[in-house]
């Protein structure tokens, strides 16, 4: 039997409540974001990042009120934009810091997490969420500070989350054989790309029965046992 070394993890569905992301944050950031970039529009940091939403969306010319609409319509659509994504966790990072809200984690995420590490696991993040906005999420939870349970944390800037080559480097990164490494989610076409880069899977069906005819699947962390 291999032994596993790592534990990745989703976020959303996985470790968090989706209704957080889509109810809290994410209505969050389309309230504050346009007064940020107008505030902050000429710090380097995030001039290059406004150039970089200018790039992606064609737009090479958009003057900032420009830009600040696209960046909005991308959050109506949950486009899965690096640096609208960089950009919404700079203005979450204020809202956790000035206690508008706290990160949700699920109850079992906490003490699985313990579990986990004292088992000798080590604990990856990856999401489509920046590492700054993760980084907060389980720096400011809703079961205090988790950051000292996490050894890593990877985002979109390592590929999308449907992609083969996403986990491969995950792996390498990590220095393990991808069959050491278990990865958690919720989301069937993410665990099909990392089970093809062959890393172990389940599957996370908190909020519905699921019936997965390739992945193992898990009601909650009570469930993955390592």
């Amino acid at each position: 039997m291999i032994s596993i070394k790592a534990i990745v993890i989703d976020i959303e569905g996985t470790t968090s409540s989706t209704g957080f992301v889509h109810e809290v944050l994410f209505p969050h950031a389309a309230r504050k974001l346009p007064d940020f970039v107008r505030q902050h529009a000429n710090d380097p940091d995030v001039a290059a990042l406004l150039q970089d939403v200018r790039v992606e969306a064609g737009e090479p010319g958009a003057d900032v009120e420009r830009v600040i609409a696209i960046l909005l319509q991308w959050i109506a659509e949950d486009r899965k934009a690096t640096p609208l994504k960089t950009l919404q966790g700079l203005v979450w990072e204020q809202g956790y810091r000035s206690g508008d809200f706290t990160g949700h984690v699920y109850a079992d995420t906490a003490p699985a997490m313990q579990r986990w590490s004292d088992r000798g696991a080590r604990i990856f993040i990856y999401s489509s969420g920046s590492v700054k906005a993760q980084q907060l999420l389980f720096g400011h939870s809703d079961a205090g500070d988790l950051t000292p349970l996490i050894d890593g944390y990877f985002d979109t800037h390592v590929g999308n989350k449907r992609e083969i080559a996403s986990y491969r480097a995950i792996a390498e990164q990590v220095g393990l054989r991808a069959e050491q490494i278990l990865f958690l989610s919720d989301t069937p076409e993410e665990l099909d790309a990392a089970a093809d880069a062959g890393m172990k899977t389940m599957q996370l069906a908190r909020d519905e029965v699921v019936q997965s005819s390739r992945h193992p699947v898990a009601r909650d962390f009570d469930e993955v046992v390592i």
